[in-house]
């Protein structure tokens, strides 16, 4: 009863909450138009992680303070703390851990933090759901968690039943924005092809329901030091599992989702329709790789009844484990207007984004001139048919060694052109076959900064363009190969990825 008094006290839900009745109700308006993208000129590019677990997770231990002191000590500029959607996290631990996220802010006022939730989407995987940091996030947050996750509601399981609650979900955020109860909200599919439990209809379904909230999925996951399977990535079809995945999608591919590293793939046949789905990348940090710390022994219920684990104790000894610090390894960079929640939000939502591993390139700027002002990542264009399209890309590469002591090096980048078509025929259609990589690109000398062109004379048809690079140390031809089981390396065989650039032909 305190608990609901403290969500109706907010004005976030109703006496409805906690029963079915809001899930019924009615689908959100349609979203206005998006205004111009910024000026590319007038970016400001930052580093974030938008997955991090504490020892409010059932399966993890760092405390905030740590995870933070962690992200800025790897060159991150935001976070998200994502503690996973569990009975005990609803009832004992939101409150707790944005004590601490509070603390954290006052003590890092350099760092963008936000608390989020890892949700078990109903009938799907898991994803990142966060609000604007500016208004009632924690009371958002809790009401989120109690009336919608499936670990909390029984509502995990494949069923169209429980597909249509994970909308309503997304209509539930989209209401509250309407309403002025939170000014924003995100969510972000988290490794999507781990378990097979995400299908193309239900990440069509999510865009559609909920574009400004449902804007797309992690290209690679974290847990990329997982030594059997970079990202965990080494499972088979289950129960839940849609069968139209083939066996490959179950693998990580230089480190990335075969949904996002399948040129030609699910990733290609969603931006084929013309609309936003964006990629990004993260730590999913747990334990961290070489920390001394270790959770100290408790009895076996002890998650049950408290919500989360006593802060972690120095073994002395390093521990080895999946996952790397925040921005030790995997970081996604955005492209924000202001250094501020809302920019960071908006610039991910914009699909101003592109995501490297290693260090291996230190910045990037992408610009697409047709015709008007150029657009960057997640941006477009719009020019007449005849008219020439052209691509200019700097990417200034690594200077400074990485965790392993090396200077990572880029051996190629890539600039991958994909037809747009329009609304796809099958929901559950997930290859484009007309994508292909128009030309490769490769750095010459030792230089900070390689700058490279590209023009596309006389454009007919729709069409976007997005990179990747590799420093060329595994590769199947120009693709990537398949992570080995068992012996996955993932500092020897680094990428980046970017986000897409929509040309619209009049």
């Amino acid at each position: 009863m305190a608990r609901r008094r403290f969500l109706q006290r907010l004005g976030l839900v109703g006496a409805a909450a906690a029963g079915s009745g809001l899930l019924a109700g009615p689908a959100a308006a349609a979203p206005k138009p998006s205004p111009p993208g910024p000026d590319p000129r007038a970016l400001h590019w930052l580093a974030g992680d938008h997955h991090v677990h504490t020892q409010y997770s059932y399966d993890a231990m760092h405390t905030v303070a740590q995870q933070v002191a962690a992200g800025r000590r790897h060159g991150l500029d935001w976070m998200v703390i994502t503690d996973h959607g569990h009975v005990a996290h609803e009832k004992f631990a939101v409150e707790t851990t944005y004590a601490d996220v509070l603390k954290a802010r006052a003590a890092n006022p350099s760092m963008l933090l936000w608390q989020g939730l890892e949700w078990n989407v109903p009938s799907g995987e898991h994803a990142t759901v966060f609000f604007d940091a500016t208004k009632n996030e924690i009371a958002a947050l809790h009401a989120f968690e109690k009336l919608f996750d499936g670990n909390v509601n029984g509502t995990n399981h494949t069923s169209d039943a429980n597909e249509a609650t994970a909308l309503a979900a997304l209509r539930w955020m989209s209401g509250q924005i309407d309403r002025g109860a939170i000014d924003s909200a995100l969510m972000i599919a988290n490794h999507p092809g781990r378990n097979g439990r995400y299908t193309p209809h239900e990440f069509r379904n999510y865009r559609d329901t909920a574009p400004h909230i449902a804007v797309g999925m992690e290209g690679s996951p974290g847990a990329q030091n997982d030594g059997g399977h970079r990202g965990g990535y080494g499972n088979a079809p289950g129960g839940d599992s849609w069968t139209g995945w083939p066996s490959e999608s179950y693998r990580t591919f230089g480190g990335f989702d075969w949904m996002t590293a399948k040129l030609g793939g699910l990733w290609d046949a969603l931006l084929a329709e013309g609309k936003g789905w964006w990629i990004t990348s993260n730590s999913d940090i747990h334990q961290a790789n070489g920390s001394r710390l270790v959770r100290p022994d408790t009895p076996g219920d002890w998650y049950d009844t408290h919500g989360g684990y006593p802060d972690p104790v120095d073994s002395g000894t390093p521990q080895e484990h999946a996952d790397f610090w925040p921005g030790e390894f995997s970081r996604t960079v955005v492209g924000t207007a202001s250094r501020s929640f809302r920019g960071v939000m908006d610039a991910i939502r914009g699909g101003r984004v592109w995501v490297g591993m290693g260090g291996l390139v230190s910045a990037l700027d992408v610009r697409v001139h047709g015709g008007g002002r150029p657009a960057t990542l997640g941006g477009r264009v719009r020019v007449r048919r005849g008219d020439d399209v052209t691509v200019q890309i700097t990417a200034h590469l690594a200077t400074a060694p990485n965790t392993t002591g090396r200077i990572p090096r880029l051996a190629r980048l890539d600039l991958i052109r994909g037809a747009v078509t329009g609304p796809a025929a099958d929901r559950d259609g997930f290859t484009n076959p007309d994508v292909s990589v128009v030309e490769s690109f490769t750095p010459r000398g030792r230089g900070p900064v390689l700058h490279v062109e590209h023009r596309f004379r006389n454009v007919r048809d729709p069409f976007y363009v997005r990179l990747r690079g590799t420093d060329g140390h595994r590769s199947n031809g120009l693709e990537p190969m398949m992570d080995v089981q068992g012996a996955a390396a993932p500092w020897d065989d680094l990428w980046f990825y970017a986000n897409p650039i929509f040309v619209d032909v009049v």
